[in-house]
């Protein structure tokens, strides 16, 4: 009995009941349950192919079992299944409501059933979807997700077939959507997160969250702010006979020493210590230039997460950074790229006071003027990014002070910014050499 013919509509106006609607629409919503089962297996593939660890992947590849294959061959191409799989769950979930909206529609208006019948079905099959399309779906396949993987990859594969064109499309159309969509920059993001860290509370320790500072701002660090600048540059002229070597290695206290030749813009190699020891008694004749190592050049603009890995795969500690005439401008070891994450590190040969300053108290700090801005921030427990509009290119205490006063300042001057006051115990007319930082009172803290 079709249900658009006048006699059925007649039947169902006649108020039979439910059993000769059933009969005439039964097909039909059969149909709507294995739709629905349909999908609810889509969901699960979904769930579970997406939800493998790198430990199930890597035995599906190395598996020699055809279900455990077919996985790994899926996977090949993660984007195009999952748009697949989306595209088939989604013309599925369509495929449900429009035929229950069809029946729900035919069944009102040939037994005069109120409007908001329609409505309610909707509603109700919408929630069915959702729940057994969706949610127990992917919960179950999310717990189980090796078993079930291997149960529907060939739905998956079968899917894959048929939605393969629209796939690709929709795949190359995001792609395209994703390189000319303008991303957020990466200071704000630096910025969210070190907020992030602030907002820890009480469950992380001031140690922890100086530790988490570290590395949310370690990527936005350049060699120029973590080096040693070239007056602290301990070096050795390559002219030296093996004995003064050995007494300006002792004096400096250091198991890397850079070589120079006519002037430190000329360094022409580094010498380790430990090359030395085994030569430990020789006399002045001995060749101790022989023992060089290469230098490691590495420019000033140099981003310091990049360095560290460069550090790893030369298995280097220390690089020299250059200015782009190729005159050195500082130094860079694997401590002061570690000391950027985890703060001052001192060994058995460092002294108690952490170099470069002296608390006084809680709000007065001494600093020396060659300290770099970076560790200035850090002792003050403040952004990094806080001197930023004054400073220039200047990356230390001193350079800022340059740049405040707009001349070289002379002892006793003072001046305030930011909320700091800034007081110079110390200068003569080449350099600052001591500088009071105190937190003022207005500062919030």
């Amino acid at each position: 009995m079709d249900p658009g013919d006048p006699l059925s509509r007649q039947v169902l106006s006649a108020d039979l009941g439910w059993s000769t609607y059933l009969a005439l629409y039964g097909p039909y919503l059969a149909l709507v349950l294995l739709l629905i089962t349909l999908a609810g297996l889509v969901s699960a593939s979904e769930a579970a192919f997406f939800s493998l660890s790198p430990d199930d992947r890597v035995r599906c590849r190395e598996s020699n079992e055809p279900g455990y294959q077919q996985i790994a061959g899926l996977l090949e191409r993660p984007k195009r299944l999952l748009a697949s799989l989306v595209i088939f769950n989604n013309l599925i979930n369509i495929a449900v409501v429009v035929i229950i909206s069809f029946l729900t529609w035919e069944y009102t208006q040939a037994a005069n059933r109120s409007n908001w019948l329609l409505i309610g079905v909707t509603t109700l099959t919408t929630l069915v979807i959702v729940l057994f399309g969706e949610i127990v779906p992917k919960v179950y396949a999310s717990q189980n997700n090796l078993r079930v993987a291997r149960r529907t990859a060939t739905l998956a594969s079968v899917g894959l077939a048929i939605f393969r064109p629209l796939a690709v499309m929709l795949v190359n159309l995001s792609n395209q959507v994703d390189k000319r969509i303008e991303r957020r920059g990466y200071k704000l993001s630096i910025e969210e997160l070190s907020q992030a860290v602030e907002l820890t509370g009480a469950e992380a320790t001031t140690e922890e969250k100086e530790i988490l500072k570290g590395i949310v701002n370690f990527s936005n660090l350049t060699a120029r702010q973590v080096m040693r600048s070239r007056l602290d540059i301990s070096a050795v002229c390559n002219d030296l006979t093996f004995l003064e070597l050995i007494d300006q290695i002792n004096a400096s206290g250091y198991s890397r020493v850079p070589v120079y030749g006519e002037s430190l813009d000329q360094v022409e190699g580094i010498v380790y210590i430990k090359d030395l020891l085994p030569h430990i008694h020789a006399d002045d004749s001995f060749d101790w230039q022989s023992l060089m190592r290469p230098v490691f050049f590495i420019p000033e603009n140099k981003k310091v997460d990049d360095l560290l890995q460069d550090f790893q795969k030369k298995r280097v500690h220390m690089a020299v950074v250059v200015d782009e005439y190729g005159g050195t401008r500082g130094l860079v070891t694997l401590e002061d790229i570690i000391e950027e994450i985890f703060g001052d590190i001192n060994d058995e040969f460092d002294d108690e006071t952490p170099e470069g300053y002296q608390r006084e108290d809680d709000r007065t700090v001494v600093f020396e003027g060659k300290t770099p801005l970076t560790d200035v921030c850090r002792v003050l427990n403040v952004d990094a990014t806080t001197f930023e509009e004054i400073q220039g290119d200047s990356e230390s205490l001193g350079g800022l002070l340059l740049e405040l006063f707009g001349r070289l300042p002379t002892t006793d001057d003072e001046t305030e910014y930011a909320g700091f006051k800034f007081f110079v115990l110390s200068a003569d007319d080449k350099r600052i050499n001591a500088v009071r930082v105190t937190k003022l009172e207005s500062l919030p803290a």
